[in-house]
């Protein structure tokens, strides 16, 4: 019988290392994609902090410098913001203190401001509902920080109190939802159950935190379908059985815990089937939704199972956080050399400043971080309208201020009067040679730009950012070659387009140039972040 035990322990021992090395392999795949999508991470919730705590956590050989600059731009951003980084939701503290805490940075002295005041502030901390209190112990735990004293508040929190608000607020079928409020008849909700575990996995040594604990996961074993999986508001989705991973993770459950195989489908197996090729994840089964915010979550789901594998603390519990030490410091915004001494870094005005139908879109990033310091801006309804064409006015005064030039009026174009909005920006374009009329004497500002046209005008911006933008002939036709349509890019059009790929202002990925079709407000939006990215304006 002994013998029969050690082969079965070697076996199970063999199948535990073979897991581990497969999940391991989906890891780097997905850190890989991740670092190219997002290579200059910014405050915010995709392309931003979870990026960088699933980087951190991972084990992936990501270069400190990686972490060194998303730590300058917290500091700028801290700093620009006077460390009110919200005035209402304050997951925003609690977000960054996790990335924080990952990377072995102190939150309680970032550009001066201690991130962690605004969470001892109670009523604050909850106005937003059940994500305040849960994330707000997620992220003073993530680093064992004492409960900060808020000498502001009106009610100072303790820990306990974040825990009976959660409790509070469990339903009746022993899940939570983000709306609900205690023992309702309202339904849960997957996500939010799993959050909710996370933030009190910490505490099951309490009696009631352990009995509120067995109601939800026996809520959550009953609401997974027969493909091991769960659905939101509905929908079948990624994100929610990425959150009860991370949530039996925390609790030190395994994932093949019978509660949770249905029909031999395991957790892991469900979110594995929304895995992409390229490492990505999809939103739902049919692809809907927004593919960087479920990779980021995607990813982090995933080295919070292997961690759990491998017997290493969980991804929440960082006493083996990485330590990315201070390095070189990162002089964000400074610019390159050979610049035009005209260009420089545009400061952060409105933080926090977002809009409602960019929420499911991949260039959200690229838009809030524009928007932030006032460089692109929304419509009069409020919204971004992020599909919607461009105009040639509007591109100008887009880069004008994106490359900090100073409006000046110039009468360039006699279709473009002086008493236009766009006049200056129309004119400081032109002077400096990044856009040019249809004719010597007409502008056309209200035409539309195609993206061969707004290659050419971003290649030429990034010329007076100091980038070399000359490719030779033969190099030139490698690059565009790629791509099913090359043949159809116009001659003058060719070089800037073939830069703009080469560097990585435009993606290389795309199946197609479609050099002649309209390009987008959110297209617009992405190349100019990234050529602000390159050179380091940003």
């Amino acid at each position: 019988m002994l013998l029969v035990l050690m082969i079965a322990a070697g076996t199970a021992g063999q199948a535990k290392a073979a897991e581990a090395a497969e999940l391991k392999n989906c890891i780097d795949k997905t850190a890989s994609y991740i670092l190219k999508t997002a290579p200059n991470p910014q405050v915010g919730s995709i392309g931003g902090e979870w990026a960088v705590l699933g980087l951190a956590r991972s084990g992936y050989n990501v270069p400190d410098a990686y972490y060194q600059s998303y730590y300058a731009t917290v500091e700028a951003y801290v700093e620009a913001c006077k460390g009110i980084l919200h005035d209402k939701k304050y997951t925003e503290y609690s977000r960054v203190i996790v990335a924080l805490s990952a990377i072995g940075k102190d939150p309680m002295n970032v550009a001066g401001y201690n991130l962690l005041t605004p969470l001892g502030d109670y009523d604050k901390t909850i106005w937003q509902g059940l994500n305040g209190p849960i994330w707000a112990l997620i992220a003073l735990d993530s680093g064992s920080y004492a409960m900060p004293k808020n000498p502001g508040a009106k009610t100072q929190a303790t820990r306990q109190m974040y825990v009976d608000c959660i409790l509070s607020c469990q339903l009746a079928d022993g899940g939570w939802s983000l709306t609900g409020k205690g023992r309702s008849s309202e339904a849960s909700d997957p996500d939010i159950t799993g959050m909710a575990l996370q933030a009190l996995a910490k505490y099951t040594g309490n009696e009631a935190v352990k009995t509120a604990v067995d109601k939800a996961l026996a809520c959550l074993s009953g609401m997974q379908d027969e493909k091991g999986g769960f659905a939101s508001w509905g929908t079948t989705n990624a994100e929610s059985v990425i959150q009860v991973i991370v949530a039996l993770c925390e609790l030190g459950i395994p994932l093949d815990d019978p509660r949770f195989v249905k029909n031999g489908n395991t957790l892991l197996g469900n979110l594995l089937t929304y895995r992409q090729s390229d490492g990505s994840f999809k939103h739902t089964a049919d692809g809907s939704g927004n593919s960087q915010m479920t990779t980021e979550q995607g990813f982090y789901g995933l080295v919070a199972a292997l961690r759990a594998l491998e017997g290493k603390p969980s991804l929440y519990r960082m006493s083996d956080a990485i330590d990315v030490g201070i390095g070189t410091p990162v002089e964000k915004g400074a610019g390159l050399e050979g610049k035009n001494a005209d260009v420089k870094a545009v400061a952060i005005t409105a933080p926090g400043t977002t809009f409602p139908d960019i929420v499911f879109s991949d260039n959200i990033t690229a838009i809030e971080s524009l928007a932030a310091r006032g460089i692109i801006t929304g419509m009069d309804d409020g919204t971004f309208s992020p599909d919607k064409s461009m105009t040639r006015a509007q591109f100008a005064a887009i880069v004008v201020r994106a490359l900090g030039l100073t409006p000046k009026s110039v009468e360039a174009f006699s279709d473009v009067p002086s008493t236009q909005w766009y006049a200056s920006y129309v004119g400081t374009a032109n002077t400096y040679g990044i856009v040019n009329g249809r004719t010597a004497a007409t502008f056309d500002p209200d035409g539309t730009i195609t993206r061969q046209e707004a290659a050419v005008m971003v290649a030429r911006a990034a010329k007076l950012c100091g980038m070399d933008t000359d490719m030779d002939s033969a190099t030139i036709r490698d690059t565009l070659a790629q791509f099913g349509d090359y043949v159809t890019v116009s001659t003058w059009a060719q070089g800037a387009l073939a830069f703009c790929y080469d560097e990585g202002i435009l993606d290389q990925s795309d199946l197609n140039i479609e050099p002649t079709v309209a390009v987008t407000r959110a297209e617009v939006a992405q190349m100019l972040f990234n050529l602000l990215t390159k050179a380091n304006l940003i």
